[in-house]
């Protein structure tokens, strides 16, 4: 068995070149950007007026100045700036050149075409040109594309953009005990529920997923599983790793010539986790504990996801003080379900009494993995501990 630091670069390393493709501004929300974007123009593109006044000369404050025309946004006024003179303006017109102050309305008494401005005048009023960016600034956020980022790429005037190709994903769940959500399960059997959550951790992680058919517990049945999902980026299997007789997809995936990477780490849940290449395919395949499953998708697919898009990794770990006195750990690294309570200073991590793999009501419960590394010692309460927080 290897450790978790080490299946990991495993299975980083299985990411391959960033596939590439061009879409559309409006459709890139959770998109990850392939490429550095360069600004089309410069904003402001004018020096534009941030209240609604007077446009004037700063030299001319204190006297009696004439009104000559009018600035609104969209409908410049484009006359010249004389001495004692002023432009009625709104907020976002351009101020226009000539005049360097804005006086805010509430400041000016106006009779006619004359303004008298009283008060404190230190504020410009104005947002010069270029002061949020400048053509051929760049841009280049290493995290899917937010609403915020979308808004800032539209005001560069960016159409356009390229992106990494979200990483094509089939989830393979076997057992001749399973059957989806929704059947009415015979005797001996359980709802599959496992792919449902592994579906949705990489989708979050920006992939697109499908769930195939539940496999049997025969090589017929997987066979065609497999064939279903070859030219899959990412296939994912849950089930029918453990050792002994059941173990069909050692077996599965050395027919089908997979590179294997490792099989089985030192870990808890989820010893039982193979990774390597079936063709131009990674591969991972998960433990069938509900638990052991969803924490390995966490913790080793969600990284290879990420990989796959271009983004470098993620520093998940967090530091907390410990909520309950803890044992002595065992001979692997174990991810125990917590929940997380704020404090003024620190968060309170306190693992469930109940940390069995199969019991899927814990871990919706729980805020976060609680990382215990392999042999470490008895733990009190109040001590330094690091976790992993949930989504």
């Amino acid at each position: 068995m290897i450790t978790v630091e080490e299946a990991l670069s495993r299975v980083l390393a299985l990411a391959g070149p960033v596939q590439v493709e061009e879409i559309a501004l409006q459709d890139a929300l959770g998109r990850v950007l392939a490429a550095p974007v360069q600004s089309r123009m410069t904003q402001p593109p004018f020096n534009a007026s941030a209240m609604d006044g007077y446009a004037i000369r700063r030299v001319d404050l204190g006297k009696d100045l004439l009104v000559v025309g009018e600035a609104g946004a969209g409908q410049p006024w484009t006359g010249t700036a004389n001495p004692e003179t002023a432009v009625r303006i709104f907020t976002g017109a351009p101020v226009p050149d000539g005049y360097d102050h804005v006086v805010i309305q509430e400041h000016v008494e106006r009779q006619g075409d004359t303004i008298r401005i009283s008060g404190e005048n230190t504020n410009i009023n104005m947002r010069a040109e270029g002061s949020d960016f400048k053509k051929n600034s760049e841009f280049f956020p290493r995290h899917p594309l937010t609403p915020r980022d979308l808004a800032l790429l539209a005001a560069m005037n960016i159409g356009r953009l390229s992106v990494a190709r979200r990483p094509k994903v089939a989830i393979i769940a076997g057992g001749d005990e399973l059957v989806p959500p929704g059947a009415e399960p015979a005797a001996g059997q359980i709802i599959c529920s496992n792919n449902i959550a592994v579906a949705g951790i990489a989708r979050l992680a920006g992939a697109d997923t499908q769930c195939l058919p539940i496999a049997a517990d025969s090589f017929e049945s997987l066979r065609e599983r497999f064939n279903s999902a070859a030219g899959s980026d990412l296939i994912v299997t849950i089930g029918g790793a453990s050792v002994g007789d059941h173990d069909l997809i050692g077996r599965i995936t050395e027919e089908f010539g997979m590179d294997r990477a490792f099989y089985k780490i030192r870990m808890r849940p989820g010893k039982p986790l193979i990774a390597g290449r079936i063709g131009n395919s990674a591969m991972i395949g998960l433990p069938g504990n509900p638990v052991s499953s969803i924490v390995c998708a966490e913790l080793f697919m969600r990284p290879l996801l990420r990989q796959m898009q271009g983004l470098g990794s993620e520093d998940r770990l967090r530091t907390g003080r410990l909520g309950v006195d803890i044992a002595p750990e065992g001979d692997r690294q174990h991810y125990l379900r917590a929940s997380l309570r704020r404090e003024v200073e620190d968060v309170v991590v306190t693992p469930s009494d109940d940390q069995d793999s199969a019991r899927l009501a814990v871990l919706a419960r729980a805020d976060a993995l609680l990382v215990r590394p392999a042999n470490d010692p008895a733990r009190r309460a109040g001590e330094k501990v690091e976790y992993i927080a949930l989504d």
